[in-house]
């Protein structure tokens, strides 16, 4: 269900990127921490490196946030372990989730 909101989300945003640049949106506690839903970075990028620009955008959101946030890129969820954190790499043109967990009652 999650994936189905996520592309509706998408479609719904119609972000175009600009040459160089790869979409990243931002939900729930993630949206409320940097005060945003989405924004445009530079491509490429690996997952750490995202990671990186992060903290140091938003002080503190590895440890509130993103420690317990999934990771899609291009609808795909992304493992953020040590080994993707270096190898996974974000390119031009490619939409990144952050994606707080979800409950459901």
């Amino acid at each position: 269900m999650m994936i189905e909101q996520l592309k509706h989300v998408l479609s719904e945003m119609n972000m175009s990127n600009t040459p160089g640049q790869f979409s990243l949106l931002y939900f729930a506690s993630a949206a409320t921490y940097t005060r945003k839903s989405s924004e445009a970075l530079p491509a490429p990028m690996t997952l750490g490196d995202l990671y990186q620009h992060l903290e140091t955008s938003y002080p503190g959101i590895q440890e509130k946030i993103l420690t317990s946030c999934l990771f899609t890129i291009n609808l795909d969820y992304v493992d953020a372990d040590e080994e993707a954190m270096k190898s996974t790499l974000i390119k031009e043109g490619d939409e990144v989730a952050i994606i707080p967990p979800v409950s459901s009652g």
